[in-house]
């Protein structure tokens, strides 16, 4: 018999290396897929870590806004009637102006209580105040409030007389008029 050389390829060996290098190339495909799927986690981590974090800072600049928008309505309720307080104050002032003067006649005393009184139906006007005085109109018991009834020959829920003026601020009654009303004829 003759002997191989054990350098010689034979089929076994051929077969053996080709299995080796098949087994090598993937090992490495699956290298290459293990560190390219490492890499597409560590940038969908890094996302991910965006996204909360962002998620995180829109979350406290809503709680901000909440915050500042409960301090602005608290601001509004306490300092609400700052403006028509301020007006007022002319309308004091007018008041303790007419009870300092020492020899006040009574034509005096009733022009000064005119300009007073105008000054305040002008606060009134600039902050929406209208009064209500609904003489000779239907009675409406939204804005009126009614005390009696009297016969009259005006047609029944007329408001006969006025006992008190009403008042509504920006169309929303503050107080009612008090008023006497016609009565419906006895048939």
């Amino acid at each position: 018999m003759q002997e191989r050389d054990p350098n010689t390829p034979t089929p076994e060996n051929t077969a053996a290396a080709g299995a080796e290098a098949s087994e090598a190339g993937a090992a490495e495909a699956a290298r290459s897929e293990a560190t390219n799927l490492e890499e597409a986690l560590r940038q969908a981590e890094a996302k991910a870590q965006e996204h909360h974090e962002a998620w995180l800072r829109a979350a406290a600049e809503a709680e901000n806004v909440r915050k500042r928008a409960q301090e602005d309505v608290a601001k509004a309720h306490k300092f609400a009637l700052e403006k028509f307080a301020t007006e007022l104050l002319a309308v004091k002032d007018s008041l303790e102006a007419a009870l300092a003067t020492e020899n006040a006649t009574v034509e005096n005393l009733k022009s000064g209580v005119e300009l007073t009184l105008k000054q305040l139906a002008a606060v009134f006007e600039r902050q929406q105040i209208r009064e209500i005085d609904p003489a000779g109109q239907k009675f409406d018991p939204h804005r009126h409030e009614a005390i009696s009834m009297l016969p009259s020959e005006k047609e029944p829920n007329t408001v006969i007389n006025v006992l008190q003026k009403g008042y509504a601020l920006n169309e929303r009654v503050i107080r009612p008029a008090l008023v006497t009303v016609a009565k419906p004829k006895d048939a």
